[in-house]
């Protein structure tokens, strides 16, 4: 009896912790390529309820006044990265941003380099010199929703160009012990339709995976272990102090039973 104790806790102890190994990130040696790699940045395709910055510079400042949305309010508000979100054109239901003057323009489905383009060619009709216009055209942040074992879930803004996967989970707070980090899943909204992919963020490889970047309204969900499931503890301790109370009342049970 004492022989099937020791097997049951020894294998309890085995299959209820965590490895170490399945919590440390970016494991292994990068592979070293002699010519240059391109690293994987398609450009992303604008979408509705994103959100742009614009900005207009002119030597003709009055000019340039005609064009640019006036945020009003206390100036105090205006304070902070996070104010892009209401200095910002909104991109509507329809695909369109309404700029002064300018009235409405279709975005959708254009990158931002192109709506560069599409807003220099307006404001062409109304500056003499077409080389005194300058117009930069970014995201208002980007945006994604991270989900399930992750100690900071919900939707998060990283005011960046560009985001890995590493910067959302960071902003995020981190995997919990039990989340696992080999089969992380990118759920992905795109004009084309629904994607979904995964990365194993404990392999250096993660670097070379097409979704290592993040899109703007990604889905990050963090897939739990079987450990979890199991509910028997990630640590030895707990796994531990798990077995030896369903032993206790097991054998309380017996003595109860008996003096019935």
């Amino acid at each position: 009896m004492k022989k099937y104790f020791l097997l049951f806790l020894s294998i309890s102890f085995l299959s209820s912790c965590v490895p170490s190994k399945n919590l440390i990130y970016l494991q292994g040696e990068p592979i070293q390529e002699k010519g240059i790699k391109r690293i994987n940045n398609i450009p992303y395709k604008l979408q509705v309820d994103d959100v742009l910055n614009i900005d207009i510079k002119s030597s003709d400042q009055k000019m340039v006044a005609i064009f640019v949305k006036q945020s009003g309010g206390n100036s105090s508000q205006n304070i902070g990265p996070e104010s892009s979100y209401f200095s910002g054109y909104s991109i509507d239901s329809y695909g369109n941003i309404r700029m002064p003057t300018l009235g409405e323009i279709n975005v959708l489905g254009y990158t931002t380099e192109e709506v560069r383009k599409k807003i220099e060619n307006e404001l062409n009709k109304y500056f003499k010199n077409k080389d005194d216009i300058f117009v930069s055209v970014k995201l208002a942040g980007i945006k994604y929703t991270i989900i399930g074992e992750i100690n900071n879930p919900g939707p998060k803004v990283i005011f960046q160009n560009k985001v890995s996967i590493i910067d959302a989970i960071s902003n995020s707070g981190n995997i919990t012990i039990v989340g696992d980090r080999k089969r992380v899943e990118i759920i992905r909204n795109s004009i084309s339709g629904i994607q979904k992919f995964t990365i194993d963020l404990t392999d250096i490889s993660a670097f070379n995976s097409d979704v290592f970047y993040i899109k703007p309204n990604d889905i990050i969900n963090i897939i739990p272990l079987k450990q979890k499931t199991w509910g028997t503890g990630t640590t030895g301790l707990q796994t531990f102090t798990t077995v030896i109370s369903v032993i206790t009342l097991l054998y309380s049970t017996v003595i109860l039973a008996k003096n019935l």
